[in-house]
């Protein structure tokens, strides 16, 4: 073994001659740590290194409620801090089976209780028909793009697109893959801002389904009520990732829903899916396993090694959201909370402005603008400071944007509509 760590006449010796090492390693004692070196050059004295400094582990100081900023990001996104609590507590040992919801097995009892509670309070919150399947699933509602035309058409198919936004455009686009999408309507003419009348849509007889986006994250646009599909199957499909859970929902109205978890019910890694079961099985035949409800269903999202601990958080969600009193009364404070910010900037004499039609608002997204643009930049600098996080809009369409999904407090709310009304009178 050839090694030098000093320039001393003995430690030269070690480049020349066989050497070994002990290492007494204290990394995690007030010990110092020792290296001790021996040779089999005779006439070489062992020699011992004694590292004088030590390693300790740093424990931080316990958080507090103080220290939160209100998150007003589109997703990942705020979640309830009872939820995150709940989840700290039981992050070492799970309920007493002695290890993490992150190191079980998917298949061991202790997770399938998990799912099994999940999906169960899901479908007492939504009301869910027993007709309807819930996949846990991965990959993001943009993988569902992908998989609803793959499972739900033939190559030949019509589809029917509303696009209110950009996640409804880029369903659209990646429909063109797996089926014949038609574009029936959309509001790009006018920067997405309106939802269009239902007797307005030219719809194809024949189309296999009808697929809206339920509410546009990035434009802070939301379907108020549903279109009834006028094609021969009647099977309406809603990407509703940001507004899930956010207020009751006639599930029997669709043919499927599905839904990112990361803006109101969970982290981001899990997917949701609520399908008509007489729509499973008839995927194409090029459909990866991974994109088949079929496989999805028959082994209850166990497939695979599900996101475990996203699920699990997702359960908690639920616990919350029915503890609450379940979808209408999470919808009335909804509606508190995006009265008092639209009110905020509808009175705000033109100095803070909302592009969207007042009919059609979000309350899950809202976007606004500066009547003087230049000032945006110092507004969220300003407002970070006053622990008010992720309000720049998106990159593709500038301004600001107050996600305030069901998880953002009343309390951050009247935060930011004070933080808005004191900017204002110091700089209209």
């Amino acid at each position: 073994m050839s090694m030098s760590i000093a320039t001393s006449p003995q430690t030269r010796l070690l480049d020349h001659h066989s050497t070994n090492l002990f290492i007494n390693n204290n990394h995690f004692t007030n010990k110092p740590s020792s290296i001790r070196i021996t040779t089999t050059n005779p006439s070489f004295k062992p020699i011992s290194i004694k590292c004088a400094a030590t390693t300790q582990i740093q424990t931080p100081p316990p958080s507090t409620a103080q220290d939160r900023v209100f998150n007003f990001a589109a997703g990942p996104a705020t979640l309830p801090e009872n939820v995150l609590l709940r989840a700290q507590s039981e992050l070492y040992n799970w309920r007493g089976s002695g290890m993490s919801v992150m190191e079980m097995s998917h298949r061991g009892k202790e997770f399938l209780s998990i799912i099994q509670k999940a999906e169960s309070d899901l479908r007492t919150l939504l009301d869910i028909p027993s007709e309807y399947s819930v996949l846990f699933l991965q990959g993001g509602a943009t993988t569902q793009f992908a998989a609803i035309p793959l499972n739900l058409c033939t190559p030949e198919d019509t589809v029917d697109f509303v696009v209110t936004g950009s996640w409804g455009d880029k369903a659209f686009k990646e429909a063109h893959k797996f089926c014949k999408p038609k574009l029936i309507w959309s509001g790009k003419s006018e920067k997405y801002t309106k939802i269009p009348s239902f007797n307005e849509l030219d719809q194809t007889p024949d189309a296999r389904y009808l697929h809206i986006c339920a509410n546009e994250t990035i434009h802070g646009v939301e379907f108020k009520d549903y279109p009834t599909p006028k094609n021969g199957s009647g099977i309406l499909v809603a990407d509703m990732s940001s507004n899930f859970c956010s207020k009751p929902v006639d599930v029997s109205k669709f043919g499927v829903i599905y839904a990112g978890a990361q803006k109101n019910v969970g982290p981001s890694g899990v997917t949701i899916v609520i399908i008509r079961k007489d729509l499973i099985g008839n995927a194409q035949g090029v459909t990866p396993v991974m994109l088949d409800y079929k496989i999805h269903d028959e082994n209850n999202s166990l497939y695979n090694t599900p996101p475990c601990y996203g699920i699990y958080t997702c359960g908690l969600v639920f616990e919350d959201l029915l503890e609450q009193g379940g979808l209408k009364e999470v919808e009335k404070k909804n509606i508190k909370k995006g009265e008092i910010l639209y009110n905020a900037i509808d009175e705000s004499n033109g100095f803070y402005r909302c592009p969207v039609e007042k009919s059609v608002r979000s309350l899950m997204n809202v976007p606004f603008t500066l009547e003087k643009s230049e000032l945006e930049a110092e507004f969220i600098k300003e407002a970070a400071k006053e622990k008010m996080v992720q309000l720049k809009g998106h990159r593709s369409v500038g301004g600001m944007r107050a996600s305030i999904y069901n998880a953002m407090p009343l309390a951050g709310v009247e935060k930011l509509v004070a933080f808005m009304k004191d900017f204002q009178a110091r700089h209209a």
